[in-house]
């Protein structure tokens, strides 16, 4: 075993499970997982997680075989994770919000024959039962199920294609399709985010859920370089805060809601944050205006990522390096390429919107089980060949090569016969000094197809009286095309677990009359 295990991340390929046990003899004593509530070294963590992967394979655990996790991110959860990796599986966490049918579904689809469920969730479900052969409830029976004191699991040695992990899609239906990345994309994703921005010294507190590709994006770094991991089962605004002081916490990934109710707690200021050197923020729309607030008030420096979970193209955009790019999402990340092409496939010059393709040696496997599914994800490149991810997203460069996202490509409206980018109308309903958040979703009118159909939050103190004023200022605005239609007040926008904006239940809230 190597006695510098830093020096494994300058590799083209390796094993992270090598690099676990590397820093749990090099680091020994210094902290590598917390929750609040349990501490664990590296020395402990690495012995762990070999007792947890040496019983998984005792118990017949294939080659590539899932593992699957249910339940509130802890320390016993990340040692799952970890371990399924070690002993020669993939970690699949599921989906906590997802109903039981898609949970059922899930757990069939990974083909795990091991569920680690813990008792809140498992009380949640009730008499429903999951579909795995061996259940073990996370939070009472790990100790138990552990093998013996000072066991080794048997050796793995990670080939590039090999499984990693399958993340689940956070769809609003159906059974959400599982996304599986390699050990050869984690290796490429994260040793180059660990070299760049961790050390053995990064103290990371999570407070996104471990089954999400967002926690992942900075949990994996830390473990990579040898850091610590600070978790949270569940984000509180005020705990968040007092823990990130108390922690002397120094990087940290936050979604964009996160972002803004820290940033309108009234005793904010009050806490300590300057061990902050670095935070994140990616899964969903991160306004300018919110942004410029974080950078203003928040110590360290700002990356904002954009990307899909199924991987293709990510930019990283060091948000406190260009302030004038507040509008932006930054630029394609070293060995990441963008197309930006038409309705017809044709690659557009700058300025111009249209779909956005990216390609990478960061791309998922593929969807598991739905091979139709993998494919319709892709674009083929008639040039040559090539294959590229559609991102599901419809942008435009800037002069400077900075990539402008204007909508979700099933977002966009067509009305009349002309594309509407919800984001300009949202922009403009957001300019108004009563409107803390804005966003529009198309539905159906029997005139135009589709019509521009607006929801606000609006700030305390001002009534729905105010709606009509501020859609009448909007649309004096825009162009004839654009026009809200309809506009209405909301005390808070439905939302993922990880922040993302559910515009499905938007579209459900519309009264027929406006369509």
């Amino acid at each position: 075993m190597p006695t510098n295990p830093a020096a494994m991340l300058d590799a083209e390929f390796g094993s992270f499970p090598a690099l676990v046990q590397a820093w749990g003899e090099v680091r020994g004593d210094s902290p590598a997982l917390y929750d609040g509530t349990t501490a664990l070294s590296w020395r402990e963590t690495a012995a762990l997680v070999e007792r947890i992967a040496a019983r998984l394979q005792a118990d017949g655990l294939k080659r590539g075989q899932a593992v699957a996790i249910l339940g509130t991110s802890t320390v016993a959860y990340a040692l799952v994770f970890l371990a399924a990796i070690r002993a020669g599986g993939c970690a699949a966490p599921l989906t906590t919000s997802a109903s039981p049918d898609q949970l059922a579904g899930m757990a069939a689809d990974s083909g795990a024959i091991h569920l680690f469920v813990d008792r809140a969730k498992l009380t949640e479900l009730g008499d429903f039962a999951l579909p795995t052969a061996n259940q073990i409830v996370l939070d009472e029976e790990l100790d138990a199920f552990m093998a013996p004191e000072g066991t080794q699991a048997a050796p793995f040695e990670p080939a590039d294609g090999d499984p990693f992990n399958i993340i689940y899609s956070s769809g609003t239906t159906g059974v959400p399709k599982g996304i599986v990345h390699s050990h050869g994309m984690r290796w490429r994703q994260m040793t180059f985010r660990a070299a760049m921005n961790y050390g053995t010294d990064s103290r990371t507190l999570t407070s996104t859920p471990l089954y999400s590709n967002t926690t992942m994006a900075v949990f994996l770094p830390t473990m990579y370089s040898g850091g610590c991991a600070s978790i949270m089962g569940k984000f509180d605004t005020e705990k968040w805060l007092q823990r990130a002081q108390d922690e002397r916490i120094t990087h940290t990934m936050l979604v964009p809601v996160q972002y803004r109710r820290l940033m309108q707690f009234d005793r904010f200021d009050a806490y300590d944050l300057s061990s902050l050197r670095m935070k994140y923020c990616t899964s969903a729309p991160f306004p300018a205006d919110l942004k410029a607030e974080v950078l203003a008030r928040m110590p360290g420096g700002l990356i904002e990522i954009y990307g899909m979970t199924e991987g293709g193209l990510a930019c990283i955009f060091p948000v406190h390096e260009h302030p004038d790019k507040l509008h932006t999402v930054g630029k394609p990340a070293p060995g990441h390429f963008l197309k930006v092409l038409d309705e017809a496939g044709n690659e557009v010059p700058p300025g111009v919107a249209g779909e956005l393709v990216g390609k990478s040696s960061t791309m998922m496997l593929g969807y598991k089980n739905q091979p139709e599914k993998t494919r319709e994800g892709y674009w083929i490149d008639p040039a040559d060949g090539s294959t590229w991810q559609r991102m599901g997203d419809v942008g435009r460069l800037d002069a400077d090569g900075f990539v402008e996202l204007v909508g979700r490509t099933k977002d966009v409206i067509i009305s009349g016969g002309f594309n509407i980018f919800p984001i300009d109308l949202e922009a403009e309903l957001a300019k108004d000094a009563r409107v803390v958040e804005a966003a529009v979703v198309g539905v159906p009118s029997e005139a135009w197809g589709e019509t521009p159909v607006g929801f606000v939050v609006l700030k305390p103190g001002t009534g729905e009286g105010a709606l009509e004023d501020i859609r009448t200022v909007a649309n004096s605005r825009l162009g004839k095309t654009q026009r809200v239609a309809e506009l209405y007040a909301i005390d808070e926008m439905p939302r993922s677990h990880i922040g993302k904006l559910l515009k499905t239940e938007l579209r459900e809230r519309v009264p027929q009359r406006a369509r």
